[in-house]
This record gives structure tokens, C-alpha cells and sequence, in this order.
């Protein structure tokens, strides 16, 4: 069976009704294939207006976060059950910037993927390394510990409905982006290791990769093996370079 390839925009705190408009239009009418999904990760207040301007089967309307407690007084937050409420069927989960800039450990995360699956929701399980991690030669141990936290809290027999995105922090942003063998590797080893715990289910996981993807990058690394599509920055914001991206899968 052909693992789901999906092409993940996350617009992180930019965009307006304009953009939901206007991307709405420039994608209805995609041709894609049968494994293919697009998948659109808008900030919170959009999530409504993008849903009802969507028209295409294969396009999916995301969010960025959610809270890991069901409800209470966490003001600011958004539950699962609200997403459920508003038919959002994927959440991102455990960016490298709400790691940074927020504070979120990998046992936080594995606890708001847990909530996620728990609600019908399919989590987008950011995982990547730093600089400093990269060219210390710790890349590995750095997803390892991203990754153990989360098959310790839901078992490695649920990944079957997770989603993976590999983002090197170093390449977020910077306009940098890793080779394709590089990233192949990478993502190789990701499988490699889900494979450890369960061969069958490691088969099954969508590998995204994430670090300034672009319409010029993205044909060469959807291509490697290991890599079914990508979580798309910057280039989401901008219609027709998306929709060239997607076009790459």
C-alpha cells in the first residue's frame, strides 16, 4: 500500500481573510492523486472561514497547537474538543518554535499528541535538531529524544495514525535547506528507528520534511524514498509557489 503523501502549509501567525480567500481559489481546483492530501495550518481564528471556502476532498484544514487538558481554566488555549467542534481533523504538535520560544519538553508533547489521537484529531509531530546538535554529531540522539517520549506515552501501535515532521531548526526560516540526501538520510533513520519498535507500523508513517521548502527544492526532495511531502513555511503564503509545491509530490 502507498504511504499518504502530504503537503503540509503552516502560515504560523501570518495570513488574513484575504489570504484564506484567495488560497481557497487558487486551490479548489488542484488535481491531485489518490494518496495525496494537502493539509492547511492556519492560526486559530481562520480555521472556520478556510473550512467553508474549501471545496476540494484531498485539502484539509489543520491547527497549529492545542492544549493537552480537555477543558478548564487555561485562558488563551484552544481544547480538542473546540476543533472537534469547528471539523478540524489535524493539529501540528511540538514546532521547534514552540519548543524554543515557548518552553514545550518532548513529554509535554508526547502528552498533547496523546490528547490529539484520543479526539479524532491526526497529530503533525514535529521532531528536528539544532545547529549545534547537527554539527556535534547528535542529530540522532536529538530525535531519539523527541521521539522516545512519544511512543513511551501512546505506544509505537498508534503511530500508525501520526503524522511525522522532521525540521532541521537550523533550516527554519534561514532560507537554508538541507540537501536531499541529507534529508534522505535523515529520514531514513527516523524510519529506521520507528522500525525498531514496529516494522509494519513504521511502513505506514507519513515522513514530512520541513526546513524552507520551496517550489525549486521541493520536486528533488519528494523524490528521495523516505520523504512523502513537506511542511511548508513561508512558501505557503504565497498561492501559486504552494501550489507548485504541491504539484512536486
Amino acid at each position: 500500500m502507498k504511504r499518504q503523501s502530504i503537503v503540509a502549509a503552516n502560515w504560523k501567525m501570518n495570513g488574513d481573510l484575504a489570504l484564506v480567500e484567495e488560497m481557497a481559489n487558487g486551490l479548489n481546483s488542484l488535481e491531485l492523486k489518490d494518496h495525496q492530501t494537502v493539509l492547511i495550518n492556519t492560526p486559530a481564528p481562520y480555521l472556520t472561514a478556510l473550512s467553508s471556502a474549501l471545496t476540494h476532498d484531498q485539502i484539509k484544514v489543520g491547527a497549529q497547537n492545542l492544549n493537552e487538558n480537555e477543558k478548564g481554566a487555561f485562558t488563551g488555549e484552544i481544547s480538542a474538543l473546540m476543533l472537534n467542534d469547528l471539523a478540524v481533523q489535524y493539529v501540528v504538535l511540538g514546532h521547534s518554535e514552540r519548543r524554543s520560544i515557548y518552553g514545550e519538553t518532548s513529554e509535554l508533547v508526547a502528552k498533547k499528541v496523546a490528547h490529539a489521537l484520543n479526539n479524532g484529531l491526526v497529530p503533525v509531530l514535529c521532531i528536528g535538531e539544532s545547529l549545534e546538535e547537527r554539527e556535534g554529531g547528535q542529530t540522532e540522539a536529538s530525535l531519539e529524544a523527541q521521539l522516545a517520549p512519544v511512543i513511551a506515552e501512546i505506544g509505537i501501535e498508534k503511530f500508525v495514525d501520526v503524522v511525522v515532521a522532521y525540521e532541521p531548526v537550523w533550516a527554519i526560516g534561514t532560507g537554508k535547506t538541507a540537501s536531499a540526501a541529507m534529508a534522505q538520510e535523515t529520514h531514513e533513520w527516523i524510519r529506521s528507528y520507528l522500525a525498531a519498535q514496529n516494522a509494519d507500523v513504521a511502513q505506514t508513517v507519513p515522513l514530512l520534511y520541513g526546513g524552507s521548502v520551496n517550489a525549486a527544492t521541493a520536486q528533488e526532495l519528494f523524490a528521495q524514498p523516505d520523504i512523502d511531502g513537506g511542511l511548508v513555511g513561508g512558501a505557503s503564503l504565497k498561492v501559486e509557489e504552494f501550489k507548485n509545491i504541491c504539484l512536486a509530490v
